[in-house]
């Protein structure tokens, strides 16, 4: 018999919830993120009958697991999970691309907008209806993106009966393809607002509007960024399934190892892999990040501290100053101590700078290497993996070659890409462990996998950075010749009242919509 998962926060100062409070919620009450109260453990032969399941099988397990049928039944979840995946283009939904050098990437891009995005949001977004159309509610989802997390929002709410979807984007700063990705979709549940003004403007007025709780309440107001425990929970299925398509075989006592490569920004694909590595799957973590550092300078010194300044880089999705996930990762490194993270995310929150705690520093390093990226590697990366096997990286994408000799003649530094060698004495400390297996320099025939979070089709400016040719999907093409539809949003407007304005209308039209249907 299942039994219902509460989920808590990681400040320990909100109430407990199910997993609908915490789809609904966002952040909880107290400022903290929803975490499950105690994680199950896979015991070997579990590890083993999932290791034959499709991607999709292994979110199906998952989510049951941390759901509970009492709230969805097993039928009904398994039916919302095929209907999230119906739209990508690849029959598998994740694929995994073996490359020359033992390269294993696990390409996360086949959904309708390119990005891994697309998989967590489509499920997130059938879960979301679900429980909506049983209540005969209706939610507003308001999203502030700088590129790929608005689109694949509307594209998974697009159409809902019991949802509308506002996205604030930033004129000129998102690429063409992720613009006319947002303003070609016509349906009418989607309001797209070009704003003049970069990612942290535009968060202005979305913060402004939920800091009204009283307005939140009433117009039913939510948002779908990373911090979404249910985003959290289906990306849990991406280290699954690279783990069960690299590991050599299950027969061994203990199961062997495999290295998972996160290329990350806000951290959510990381703090997915260390609860699938604190549930029992034996993976090995290593965290990519371009210049914007603020990860790898804590795992490498436990300075959890802002830089000066967002730096624009090829990959800029990462570009992110605040990594909101790591407080989950600190959560767990705590023993889930929600006084220890409540005391560190409040000091982070005012003063923007944290020197972790030398215990919980010492506990990060070792489940957790990490390495940061320069525009120049990422660039070159991305060429030799296009001599050595014709295949194209996206900026992001994590790409690394299992390293027989690290710190040989020629140090090897995994990146955001295949791999990129550095002369002697450039090999940064590299520890950690996992389930007891520790971690050591030099020979080390570990399988890796590299997880890819987008297509080297929406950043057709990197790869010419690269020297190399874009090829352009014919969906990205014919982008270029539909209709659009975005509101400006201009400087001298006042960002909050148009948005306050346009959300208490959809709540009108929504009332008005009901009450013709009562009739």
């Amino acid at each position: 018999a299942s039994r219902i998962m509460w989920y808590i926060s990681t400040r320990g100062m909100a109430p407990r919830v199910d997993f609908e409070g915490a789809l609904f919620s966002g952040f909880a009450s107290d400022g903290g993120l929803f975490m499950p109260e105690e994680l199950p453990q896979l015991d070997r032969e579990t590890l083993c009958q999932w290791s034959a399941l499709s991607y999709p099988g292994l979110v199906k397990e998952l989510c049951a697991l941390f759901i509970g049928s009492e709230l969805i039944p097993k039928d009904d979840l398994n039916d919302l999970i095929d209907r999230a995946f119906s739209r990508f283009r690849h029959r598998e939904v994740v694929h995994l691309s073996r490359l020359r050098n033992e390269l294993n990437v696990l390409e996360l891009w086949h959904g309708v907008t390119y990005a891994f995005k697309d998989l967590s949001l489509s499920c997130t977004a059938q879960f979301l209806q679900y429980f909506l159309e049983k209540k005969e509610k209706h939610v507003t989802v308001v999203v502030g993106t700088s590129g790929d997390t608005g689109s694949a929002a509307i594209e998974s709410v697009q159409g809902a009966k019991n949802m509308d979807i506002i996205v604030l984007l930033p004129k000129g700063h998102c690429t063409k393809i992720q613009e006319l990705q947002m303003t070609t979709v016509l349906k009418e549940n989607v309001h797209v607002f070009g704003v003049e003004g970069n990612s942290d403007e535009l968060d202005e007025p979305i913060k402004a509007v939920f800091a009204d709780t009283a307005f939140v309440k009433k117009h039913n107001l939510m948002s779908l960024n990373s911090i979404n425990w249910s985003r959290i929970l289906v990306q849990m299925a991406h280290h699954f399934f690279a783990y069960f398509q690299c590991a050599p075989s299950l027969d061994t006592h203990p199961l062997p190892v495999v290295e998972v490569v996160v290329p990350t920004g806000a951290a959510g694909n990381l703090a997915a892999g260390y609860i699938a590595q604190k549930i029992g799957l034996p993976i090995r973590l290593v965290v990519a990040v371009n210049c914007n550092d603020i990860i790898h300078r804590t795992v490498q010194q436990g300075d959890f501290s802002l830089s000066e300044a967002v730096k624009s880089t090829l990959a800029s999705a990462m570009d992110i100053q605040v990594p909101y996930n790591m407080e989950r990762i600190f959560w767990l490194l705590s023993g889930s101590d929600s006084e220890v993270t409540r005391a560190l995310m409040e000091q982070f929150e005012r003063t923007q700078s944290v020197n972790l705690p030398k215990e919980l520093h010492s506990k990060l390093s070792e489940v957790v290497t990490s390495e940061s990226v320069s525009d120049e590697a990422i660039t070159q990366t991305m060429g030799r993996c296009w001599d050595e096997n014709q295949y194209l990286l996206c900026p992001h994408s994590a790409v690394a070659q299992q390293e027989r000799q690290e710190c040989e003649q020629m140090a090897v530094m995994e990146c955001d890409g295949c791999c990129v060698k550095l002369g002697p004495g450039n090999c940064g400390p590299r520890r950690g462990s996992v389930s007891g297996i520790p971690r050591t320099a030099g020979a080390d025939s570990t399988p890796r996998c590299c997880l890819a979070p987008a297509s080297a089709a929406k950043f057709p400016e990197a790869v010419l950075a690269a020297g190399l040719n874009p090829e352009t999907p014919a969906e990205i093409v014919a982008l270029e010749h539909k209709e659009t539809r975005c509101t400006p949003m201009r400087r001298g407007d006042t960002w909050t009242l148009m948005l306050r304005d346009t959300i208490e209308d959809l709540s009108r039209r929504w009332k008005g919509r009901v009450l013709n249907a009562s009739q």
